[in-house]
């Protein structure tokens, strides 16, 4: 990373909107941590009395396995839905912290996202696995789960 001299063109408040920019950023990550803490564990509660509860599920009315099956299919949905919008907030956030980067002597995120982008981490691995690829793929596990939970019972 070579560091460029300051533009002299850009106003001086810059420094300040770019730092504001990284902290909103910061925070809006953080947000996405608590919730993927709340959802986990959530799901976690759900399917282990559900678990628990598997010797009783066939001899329950079929409407209660329904009943849950759409709670947690619901509450999967709800947390897909709130990681995507914070992959779009996110995005949007750091592509205007790249855009005040032009103004700085450094371009630290724009830097560090091409070299994550460029530089394989591990052997056999062609490129950065972003987190939330990763991330996005857990709602669906538990979703799947319901629907096996609901099929499984339904069918005997």
């Amino acid at each position: 990373m070579a560091a460029r001299p300051a533009d002299p063109h850009q106003p001086p408040e810059l420094l300040e909107l770019y730092k504001l920019a990284v902290e909103m950023a910061d925070r809006v990550s953080a947000r996405r941590g608590a919730a993927n803490a709340f959802f986990l564990s959530v799901q976690t509660a759900l399917v282990t009395v559900v678990g628990f509860g598997v010797p009783q599920l066939r001899e329950t009315a079929w409407w209660s396995v329904v009943a849950v099956t759409a709670a947690g299919l619901t509450l999967s949905a709800a947390w897909w839905l709130q990681l995507r919008s914070y992959r779009d907030l996110n995005a949007a956030k750091f592509k205007v912290i790249n855009e005040l980067e032009n103004g700085l002597p450094a371009k630290v995120f724009t830097d560090e996202w091409n070299h994550l982008k460029q530089t394989p981490r591990q052997a056999g691995r062609k490129r950065y696995a972003e987190l939330g690829i990763s991330e996005r793929l857990v709602p669906w596990v538990f979703a799947a789960v319901y629907l096996v939970i609901l099929l499984g019972t339904l069918l005997e």
